[in-house]
């Protein structure tokens, strides 16, 4: 896990932004980091992983808000409404010998990374050293935004994942990706968000989906981030999303070699 050092502010210069620490955009990107929203963080991480993380988004956060603070930029109790108002979350993901923990703030990913875990013993000790499959990548994503609304990049990407792991270039009817590419139609002519299908709705339980399976590799990631860029208006991949999850199962797959 790399930790992200963010830059001291000179006199006269704004303060540390989430943007300069992370690799978000929006809104949050142009927010200065605040002490509660550090404070947060922290909270977050201790209550789900046990405590704060080496290098995690809490520490990063931590060393921005202190540099923000006393250069006079933020009071110590300021906070940023989308931090407020979107919460400050911590979870994470179990697959064999490892988790995979998304931090987020207001929704927006904003460190996504993995640590080992015991593997049982006896039946399951043939999972141990096994890869993420696509299939749990795809699984992974349901958990960090799963409440995002299919669209066309997102039924892309899904597609993509499916080719590579079925190795399988024609869409089966009633498959993945069919499902995604038909969500992504419907939410294109659906006027209530409440109504429209989501990425949890589509890749909850996305191994046993899929026709086939395999481990995550570096060739998969850039293919299906490809398909998800390409067909994207913004010509950018969702933070936390399908291109995300599959590159960060990959890259941990690579690790484990």
């Amino acid at each position: 896990m790399s930790q992200e050092q963010p830059r001291r502010p000179q006199p006269g210069q704004d303060p540390i932004k989430y943007g300069d620490v992370f690799n978000v955009s929006g809104d949050l990107a142009k927010k200065p980091v605040a002490p509660e929203d550090a404070a947060m963080m922290q909270s977050a991480e201790t209550r789900v992983l046990g405590q704060t993380q080496l290098g995690g988004a809490a520490s990063v956060m931590q060393s921005a808000a202190n540099q923000n603070e006393r250069a006079g930029l933020v009071s110590h109790l300021d906070v940023n409404d989308i931090a407020s108002d979107g919460g400050v979350t911590v979870s994470e993901t179990q697959v064999p010998g490892r988790r995979i923990i998304t931090e987020a703030v207001g929704g927006k990913v904003v460190q996504q990374y993995a640590e080992p875990t015991p593997v049982q013993t006896g039946r399951a000790s043939a999972a141990r050293g096994s890869a993420i499959t696509i299939g749990e990548a795809l699984e992974a994503t349901a958990q960090t935004v799963g409440y995002k609304v299919v669209d066309q990049s997102d039924a892309s990407a899904i597609q993509a994942a499916e080719v590579r792991a079925t190795g399988n270039n024609v869409v089966a009817p009633g498959g993945l990706a069919a499902m995604a590419q038909s969500a992504a139609a419907y939410n294109a002519d659906c006027s209530r968000d409440e109504d429209k299908v989501k990425l949890s709705d589509l890749l909850s339980g996305a191994t046993a989906k899929l026709a086939a399976d395999k481990a995550v590799t570096l060739q998969d990631a850039e293919g299906v981030a490809s398909a998800e860029v390409r067909n994207n208006p913004d010509a950018s991949a969702t933070p936390g999303g399908v291109a995300a999850s599959v590159a960060a199962a990959a890259r941990i797959n690579e690790n484990v070699k």
